[in-house]
């Protein structure tokens, strides 16, 4: 690497430095040695003009969606399966019982999906306000529903909180291949406020059909941001991680990622990653995995952030690249089969406000792709992407 410098030396001119400088800049940046495959990365919008998806695929490469639809105080929510890599999908079957139960506004609340033992697929959500069933009055519900067994439409909603309400922020649900479920979400302890919001986990071991109450998540008081969405993961190994927003002291909005070896009974920190801002930021995470190990990524003071975890441990946290000018949020992640995977994240979005989608491939080792990042404009209202890869290594981005 001394070759640039002393070329500059020798024409002993600013000019030759300032190249050469340049020179050494872009041989010394961290880049993958991988072949580069212009068609590594897809993008497609989300069918039936629906917003907010959220996608999986199984054991034999069905790609199961779900997207919303309506007004986004009170809309539905909409499920769709592709066999064939995301060409097309068959109609759409409504997810949630009770018309406009579901809610999109703020983007952080929106439906999520988990699929899990024989492809059975599940869905949570925060109602709306017209939604039922309700415990304690007017609380918001976090309702589930799970597909029927002969994979024609979706049970009748549930509302799986027993005791703790005040739920904000959204919730989530996994699923693992030996029937586990979990539905996660933060609602407050005893007092009504942030500092004493806990992250709550309703467990079932029979694939939905029951649950049990919920747990706290934890033993450390946090807190949790209010209007902040959060994540729960269950690997093949059958770990359970969690990733949500704290809100210690008002100011501390710092990352927390936990993990669970014993089915969601019991939870270790992982990783933290600080941020001091003394309101809330309206963020969302998210989290994928495959055999060769999980990314979780988030948003930290405009950034999205993201971790390797590979066996219990996570990774030092590192930034995707600054493609843009704009703040990045609402990530979606998605791992192929030879551990690269991609981060898709939305810009320009705010309040009632859509915005633009980028991305961005990186190799096993979390190196940069070169070559393998874009930006798709038309992100609708209260919108964010999803994240899929496909068979042959490749992934989509829908929006």
């Amino acid at each position: 690497m001394k070759q640039p410098f002393q070329l500059a030396r020798r024409r002993g001119s600013a000019f030759g430095v300032l190249v050469c400088c340049l020179v050494a800049c872009f041989l010394w940046t961290p880049r993958s040695a991988e072949a580069n495959d212009p068609e590594m990365v897809q993008i497609a919008r989300v069918p039936n003009e629906g917003i907010a998806p959220d996608v999986a695929t199984d054991s034999r490469g069905h790609i199961h969606l779900i997207y919303f639809k309506g007004d986004a105080s009170h809309g539905d929510i909409f499920y769709v399966r592709s066999d064939d890599g995301g060409r097309t999908y068959g109609q759409p079957l409504q997810v949630n019982s009770q018309p406009g139960s579901a809610i999109a506004i703020g983007t952080v609340r929106v439906p999520q999906l988990a699929v899990g033992k024989s492809g059975r697929v599940h869905v949570a959500w925060m109602g709306s306000d017209e939604a039922q069933p309700k415990i304690n009055g007017k609380a918001a519900p976090m309702l589930y529903a799970r597909m029927n067994d002969a994979g024609t439409g979706f049970e009748r909603q549930r509302n799986l909180i027993t005791s703790h309400t005040g739920l904000d922020g959204g919730g989530s649900v996994a699923a693992d291949l030996n029937g586990n479920v979990y539905v996660a979400w933060h609602a407050p302890k005893t007092v009504a406020s942030e500092a004493d919001r806990w992250v709550w986990v309703a467990r079932s071991a029979d694939e939905g059909q029951t649950f049990g109450p919920e747990a706290a998540a934890g033993t450390e008081p946090t807190g949790a941001c209010g209007c902040c969405g959060m994540k729960v993961t269950a690997s093949l190994e059958g770990n359970v991680y969690v990733l949500y927003r704290g809100a210690a002291d008002t100011v501390n909005r710092d990352i927390h990622l936990l993990v669970s070896s014993d089915h969601a009974t019991t939870f270790r920190s992982l990783a933290v990653d600080p941020w001091t801002i003394g309101s809330c930021v309206m963020s969302t995470s998210a989290a994928s995995g495959s055999g060769l190990g999980m990314v979780a990524c988030w948003e930290t003071k405009g950034h999205i952030r993201f971790t390797k975890i590979d066996h219990g441990k996570a990774s030092e946290p590192s930034s995707v690249p600054e493609l843009g000018t704009e703040p990045q949020k609402h990530p979606a992640v998605a791992v192929n089969s030879k551990g690269q995977f991609i981060i898709a994240w939305a810009e320009g979005t705010g309040w009632n406000k859509g915005g633009s989608v980028r991305w961005q491939v990186f190799d096993k080792n979390g190196t940069v792709l070169a070559g393998q990042s874009g930006r798709a404009e038309g992100l609708p209202v209260w919108s964010k992407p999803a994240a899929i890869s496909t068979p042959g290594g490749k992934f989509t981005v829908l929006f």
